[in-house]
Formats: structure tokens, sequence, C-alpha cells
């Protein structure tokens, strides 16, 4: 299945999607010291989005950043809306499109879409001249 205005395919994904992730990927590894995959890069998102400084979580909180992270780099998709953060601190999101059922490399596909995208202006900042 292709939702509306997203390529879904190894085939379709152009060449300026394949540079900026490579770039991102790059760039992550210098700031963190290991190449990140999918899963530590939307883990990322999540600690970047719940703001919450250097601490060390336990493994409930870490499957609830990784939801920040999903909710983050969807809701620009229309799939999530930001409902703000609770007494805690952490952000809530309210789903208000149900995520199509797609294959792995699609997923795969639109999370490196959405983390390019989350990520832009850094790897704006990054491009050689």
């Amino acid at each position: 299945m292709q939702v509306p205005g997203l390529f879904f395919t190894f085939a379709d994904m152009d060449y300026e999607l394949e540079r900026d992730f490579a770039l991102l990927r790059k760039l992550m590894e210098e700031r963190f010291g290991e190449d990140p995959d999918l899963t530590s890069m939307v883990f990322a998102v999540g600690l970047q989005e719940c703001g919450q400084g250097f601490r060390t979580f336990k493994k409930d909180e870490k499957l609830e950043v990784m939801h920040v992270g999903v909710c983050t780099l969807l809701a620009p998709m229309g799939y999530y809306e930001e409902l703000g953060p609770d007494a805690d601190g952490w952000p809530h999101f309210r789903q208000t499109e149900t995520i199509p059922a797609v294959s792995k490399q699609e997923q795969e596909l639109l999370m490196r879409r959405a983390l390019v995208e989350y990520f832009a202006a850094w790897i704006a900042g990054a491009r050689p001249a």
C-alpha cells in the first residue's frame, strides 16, 4: 500500500534522500561514537524531545522515549498530534490517522525520510559548499 505523497519503495528512494541520510548517519556517528541504526536514531529524537537532560532511564522509560521519538517523527505526516507535556515533562501525543500496514522495507524508508526531515537543519549545515 502506498500513502499519497510518500514513496515507499527502495526503487523510488531518490539520490537526495540517500545522500542526506548517509550524512545524518555520519554526523550521528561523529557525535555519539558509533554508527547508529534506525532504532538508536529514533531514540535520539525521543531524548531530544523529552528534554530531560542526561540521566539513566528505566526500561519502561526507554520504551516511552522510543514512543515519543516515533510520534515526533510521524507528527509532520499527520499521524500524530502533540498534546503537550504532562506534569513530569513527558510529551504526549494523540494518534490522528491510522498508520497504514506496510512492509519492513517501507517502514524503514518512512523512518529514514522522517529522520532526514527532523534533522534537516543539522544536515544542511554540514553539507559541503
